[in-house]
């Protein structure tokens, strides 16, 4: 059995010395990718090495959550995909270990947390809008294009893709003004 570990510092002028040390005493036989690049950039090519590579029966080790990921939606990718994979995440400096019931169980609440705290934040976000649009501070985004010029154009005959090329929206955007239209 393998074990993974995954050391990440944000900027050049840090290093993971750290995080070596703390994953090499619990696991000295580790094998070691380090990164030097922002947890906000999903794009880790050391990380994806190591979610590539890992197979059944192997661990994934971090020293903590955030060296892993900066959002639950990032981790909760991260921890299925190694799911799928029959392999097991561990966190040292939290004592989450998804080889175990309990960690998984605790993975799966921080999700649920996650998602609890996005739908609030989506919540505030419409309430604050439409407090706005009450006080005609809001009025949205400017239309693209005149409703009645894209129907001006298909009605010329030219088809539902032609138009939604032309105006530079979905082809379901164009069939929705030709339905109100007729309406």
């Amino acid at each position: 059995m393998k074990t993974f570990a995954y050391c990440r510092v944000s900027s050049t002028g840090q290093d993971t010395t750290m995080q070596v040390d703390a994953i090499t005493q619990h696991y000295p036989e580790a094998i070691i990718f380090e990164e030097k690049l922002s947890g906000t950039n999903a794009d880790r090519p050391k990380l994806q090495t190591i979610l590539k590579v890992i197979t059944e029966g192997e661990k994934l080790v971090v020293w903590k959550l955030d060296r892993l990921a900066r959002n639950m939606a990032d981790l909760l990718e991260i921890v299925s995909l190694l799911d799928e994979k029959g392999a097991a995440l561990e966190i040292l400096d939290q004592k989450i270990d998804t080889s175990t019931a309990s960690g998984k169980a605790f993975l799966q609440m921080l999700g649920v947390f996650a998602e609890f705290e996005t739908n609030l934040r989506k919540e505030r976000q419409a309430a604050g809008i439409e407090k706005a649009k009450a006080a005609g501070k809001y009025k949205g985004r400017k239309r693209q294009f005149e409703r009645e010029a894209v129907l001006e154009f298909v009605q010329q005959g030219n088809s539902i893709s032609k138009t939604a090329d032309k105006f530079g929206c979905s082809v379901s955007t164009v069939k929705r003004i030709k339905r109100q239209a007729k309406q």
